[in-house]
């Protein structure tokens, strides 16, 4: 019997031990239940004035926290500055095939280089003993390479976008936009764009001297595939363009108190920056991109807000950002000259009534909800952002990645949760949001910036690259050709 009452003795002293054990193993649990996350690789590819684009992939591991960066590629793909690159939605999935994703670049040298990526993370075998040594760290993928050069535009390349896999439309300052197929590379349609006509006398930096301002901006496309609106150099005006004839279908202009609204001051040029698609409260709208604001039409063309950053700062890209399409969470996100990737909310509930003006003047507009940003003075984050890319994660629902991209450089990398937009949504100040995974260290003067979330390298296709490269080519081809012209 003592045996028996030491040994339970001995046995009480083991429960005592286990219940902290057991406390401690259910905190542990606790941690990281609300962030349950899968490891993802994102491909951003960084154009600069050095002529050089720059590919990287930054690598995020399960728990979030930091972000791995390693050059993929580095090409001098051009002669001259580089002003825009995009980059195409993947290839169809094969059984034991790869797939690739397309990226153009364009530039101040009038041509548009086509280039090959994998849409799988690079592998770590077989790479070079010298990326294991040099001081950055380096992950080549032999899919990686260029595909030609089209020469089909006679000034500056201002603008691309893949819609489509099958199709590239390409903008510049010879006042043209030409759509593209990709499975051939001809020029399917060649959308001229009426100059505008000469007011005053044009700054250094829109015309040459003696010459009248012209050029067209940026386009956004509609998701329909139906509808195309424009913004060019020089004019006060949006035009909408009908790309199933590819003949002009309107022209919105810009009224004087609008512009005042957007921030532009009695010498500005008046002309829209850039311009964007999005949605808010189910219905679509676009955004037009002024030098300190943007103004937020309705699919009636009817200004609905106003964007302004506060406080107030010269604007660079805008960009609108879908966390959860059944819960009708979309935000309006604006890079801005202090450094700020700010998001706003443009849907009725969350519009302000416009403010007085020291002229007892009020805005003719309500002002956009400023939600949150990322970036700032704050967090040491001062230098412009030229341009940024949001990705939404497929494997970790409610995850938003956003890298931005500054002119001195730097490549920053933030992730943001849809609970914490939700819940900045109902506050009344806004302030920093994210958390920074990574800052990475280009050695260029980046002017743009495009990426995209690498898909999951298929079982069997690892070791097959080089022997199925052409059979993925041919399913390539065979994908465009069943898309419509």
């Amino acid at each position: 019997m003592a045996k028996r009452k030491r040994h339970g003795a001995n046995g009480g002293e083991a429960v005592a031990d286990a219940v902290p054990k057991k406390k401690s193993k259910a905190t542990e649990t606790a941690k990281p239940k609300a962030k349950p996350s899968v490891p993802e690789t994102i491909q951003l590819v960084a154009g600069s004035y050095d002529q050089v684009l720059h590919g990287m992939t930054a690598a995020i591991g399960p728990r979030q926290d930091t972000a791995d960066f390693a050059d993929t590629f580095l090409f001098n793909a051009h002669t001259s500055a580089i002003r825009c690159v995009a980059v195409s939605p993947a290839s169809a999935p094969v059984p034991g095939q790869t797939q690739k994703v397309l990226l153009a670049s364009g530039s101040t040298d009038e041509r548009i280089n086509i280039y090959n990526l994998s849409a799988h993370p690079p592998s770590k075998k077989n790479q070079d003993v010298l990326a294991k040594v040099a001081p950055r760290p380096i992950l080549e993928n032999p899919k990686n390479r260029e595909l030609g050069t089209l020469l089909h535009h006679a000034s500056t390349v201002t603008a691309l976008h893949f819609p489509t896999r099958s199709k590239l439309l390409s903008a510049s300052e010879d006042s043209t936009i030409a759509v593209t197929r990709t499975r051939d590379w001809s020029v399917l349609s060649n959308i001229k764009v009426p100059k505008a006509k000469a007011q005053g006398r044009p700054s250094g930096d829109t015309a040459a001297f003696g010459a009248t301002p012209a050029g067209v901006n940026e386009f956004a496309i509609h998701p329909s595939m139906k509808v195309m609106i424009s913004v060019s150099k020089g004019e006060r005006c949006i035009r909408l363009w009908n790309l199933v004839t590819g003949k002009k279908a309107g022209v919105l202009g810009f009224s004087r108190e609008l512009l005042q609204a957007a921030g532009e001051g009695k010498h500005s040029s008046g002309e829209g920056r850039t311009v964007v698609w999005g949605s808010a409260d189910g219905a679509d709208e676009y955004a037009v991109g002024f030098d300190r604001g943007a103004v937020v039409f309705g699919m009636d063309s009817v200004p609905k807000c106003i964007v302004l950053p506060s406080p107030s700062t010269k604007i660079h890209q805008l960009r609108y950002v879908t966390m959860d399409e059944e819960a009708g969470l979309s935000l309006l996100a604006v890079s801005t000259e202090d450094g700020r990737i700010a998001f706003f909310s443009t849907r009725d509930a969350d519009l302000s009534e416009p403010t007085e003006q020291k002229d007892d003047k009020t805005q003719p507009l309500k002002v956009a909800k400023l939600v949150g940003y990322v970036g700032g003075r704050e967090v040491g984050v001062a230098g412009r952002i030229k341009d940024f890319v949001a990705l939404p994660s497929e494997a970790n629902k409610g995850t938003l990645y956003v890298a931005g991209a500054s002119s001195e450089g730097k490549v920053r990398l933030w992730t943001l949760q849809a609970e914490e937009l939700v819940a900045a949504m109902k506050e009344t100040t806004a302030g920093p949001m994210g958390k920074l995974l990574g800052t990475y260290e280009t050695q260029n003067r980046i002017t743009c910036l495009a990426g995209f979330v690498m898909i999951p390298r298929p079982e069997g296709a690892e070791d097959s690259d080089d022997e199925v490269d052409d059979d993925d080519e041919d399913s390539d081809e065979s994908e465009h050709a069943s898309d419509e012209d």
